[in-house]
């Protein structure tokens, strides 16, 4: 009986504690990640939508780099921002960031801001993730988990089987451009 109330107590409470850490957390601790090519990567800084994408190089969506370029491509100029966030969470990521980087030069021709290998799930996840996950109960299932913010808030997120090119996300992005 007590193993129950306090596994109850655990799942009730959780939320809390995750929400009292994300408040203890300035804005720009969680829109800043650490940058692939060193420095930081401020997301608050952009003035614009944000696509946010934790990737893997070795994973059977890794082809979507390409449909992410393309989007950086073709709606960063309107002001669409997208950011892929290397992980090893469901370990499918390279062992270290440069491998990760050439890897995604080489093959994909990859432009696009690109973070060091980051944490996207539970505890230990980036401050972004857990404000996310504070925010709409989403975390990521799987590697190309998108989430898009728009004017500070979570606008969308989308599992790994939507691809960067589907019409469901574009009319998402078309819309946080608006």
């Amino acid at each position: 009986m007590y193993d129950k109330i306090v596994t109850s107590l655990r799942f009730v409470l959780a939320p809390v504690f995750v929400f009292l850490a994300c408040a203890q957390v300035s804005a720009d601790e969680i829109f800043t990640f650490a940058s692939i090519d060193g420095g930081d990567l401020s997301l608050e800084e952009h003035e614009g939508p944000v696509l946010v994408v934790n990737t893997a190089s070795l994973c059977g969506f890794t082809p979507q780099y390409e449909g992410l370029q393309n989007l950086h491509e073709t709606f960063s100029e309107e002001g669409l921002m997208v950011v892929a966030v290397p992980s090893d969470d469901f370990r499918q990521e390279l062992d270290d960031e440069s491998a990760v980087k050439e890897f995604c030069e080489i093959t994909y021709g990859l432009t696009l801001p690109m973070t060091e290998i980051t944490p996207v799930t539970g505890d230990g996840a980036h401050t972004f993730y857990q404000w996310v996950r504070q925010q709409t109960g989403w975390e990521p299932r799987w590697n190309f988990n998108k989430v898009l913010v728009a004017d500070g808030k979570v606008v969308g997120t989308y599992g790994a089987r939507v691809k960067p090119e589907s019409p469901k996300l574009r009319r998402a992005i078309a819309a946080a451009l608006d």
